[in-house]
């Protein structure tokens, strides 16, 4: 490739967490690496991740942990650039972090550290950053490499040998989230899978709305499953439906139609517990149930009649139904809230024909697709940066 300012051996579309190590460990290969992105600052994604301190990854990542039509496609990424690497790095930057719970790694002061860190090591692998560019037109030349033309500005075309997108997903549209890379990758034929919103808020139906408009705020760990899966974390009662980290985890799960069994005191055996309290106490069953939900919960679950009876005057089946209502809600949820407050995207490019151990597309020589743009959607708790990462990281070894 001619060294004209135009040329390069590697131009990344998009400067966030794939795109950035991706860039990276192409320039310490000596590659002459063009970042470009149609936003004005860089890492916007990384700037929100984990509430503005960055959920980076986790001390225990595996395929499990990923959502995939090829569940295997994961592996090899994961395993050569691992968290243990990721951290390596970060601790190499003395950036203090702490572990949450689940093994999830956050920065201790701002995610601004891991993305300073970023494009610090970019800097020094000599990788050139463009912002506020958007692209016209891509392809692939007869002799191999790609153009990149209609381009805004005075900025000619480009040239590359390889190129590689690492756009993101459709999610938090207002960090300049866009289709592009998906409708560049229809465009050399590969096959995009379904997309829609994952780790996002649920909406519930208008009458369950309104029955729990109360309940805006409240917090219960609780169990959420669908059949298939289960999480046990946080539930959070919101104004528009439920959310919490146990609602986000399995809304990658979740199929619209789809209903879910929930509940609220997954670490109890209310029935036994009720029943073993029964002879010992003159204590109306609200007084006992307030031990371990909020009152406002269970008048909303329970009728006033029944939460004013004493315990020790309630049959056997009565007991058996209060527990049923607190431990086998079952709610069909609306839909979810959506890309605009959804933290990734489910679905996408079809892994069957991406190299897992490089990125490229199989049916396009010098293609490559990083991050979020591929099917694979991790679990909340540093999974998707954690992909970002090694997906970014494995590029780079042959871009």
């Amino acid at each position: 490739m001619s060294a004209d300012a135009n040329s390069y051996d590697v131009i990344i579309i998009g400067v966030g967490a794939s795109g950035l190590m991706c860039a990276i460990e192409a320039g310490k290969r000596q590659r002459r690496v063009l970042m470009l992105d149609h936003a004005d600052r860089p890492g916007s994604k990384i700037l929100l991740a984990g509430g503005g301190r960055c959920n980076f990854s986790n001390y225990s990542v595996a395929a499990d942990n990923y959502l995939s039509n090829n569940p295997h496609f994961c592996k090899s990424a994961l395993s050569r650039f691992s968290q243990w690497d990721f951290l390596e790095l970060v601790q190499h930057y003395q950036i203090p972090f702490h572990e949450r719970q689940h093994g999830q790694l956050f920065c201790d002061d701002s995610s601004r550290d891991i993305l300073q860190m970023l494009l610090t090591e970019c800097r020094l692998a000599g990788v050139a950053i463009e912002l506020g560019v958007k692209i016209g037109q891509v392809e692939k030349l007869a002799g191999g490499g790609f153009r990149l033309s209609g381009i805004r500005g005075d900025r000619g075309d480009l040239h590359c040998q390889s190129l590689v997108v690492a756009t993101g997903g459709l999610s938090i549209p207002n960090a300049g989230a866009s289709p592009f890379g998906y409708r560049l990758a229809e465009q050399f034929g590969i096959t995009v899978l379904p997309t829609s919103a994952g780790l996002v808020p649920l909406t519930l139906q208008p009458a369950e709305k309104q029955r729990l408009a109360t309940l805006s705020g409240i917090a219960v760990r609780s169990r959420v499953g669908n059949g298939q899966q289960s999480f046990c974390e946080n539930l959070l009662f919101t104004h528009r439906g439920l959310s919490g980290p146990v609602i986000l985890q399995i809304s990658n799960y979740w199929q619209p139609g789809q209903q879910l069994t929930i509940d609220l005191l997954p670490d109890v055996d209310l029935l036994q517990r009720l029943k073993s309290k029964q002879q010992g106490t003159q204590k109306q069953l609200k007084t006992v149930l307030a031990e371990l939900l909020p009152k406002r919960l269970l008048a909303i679950f329970l009728t006033a009649e029944l939460l004013e009876m004493p315990l020790r005057s309630l049959s056997d089946q009565q007991l058996a139904e209060v527990a049923a209502c607190l431990q086998q809600w079952l709610v069909k949820p609306n839909g979810s809230e959506g890309y605009r407050t959804a933290e990734v995207t489910r679905g996408g490019i079809d892994c069957n024909q991406i190299s897992s151990k490089t990125m490229e597309a199989r049916q396009v020589s010098g293609l490559f697709f990083i991050g979020e743009l591929l099917d694979v959607t991790g679990w909340l708790g540093g999974y998707n940066l954690q992909w970002a990462w090694s997906s970014g990281w494995s590029a780079g070894q042959v871009v």
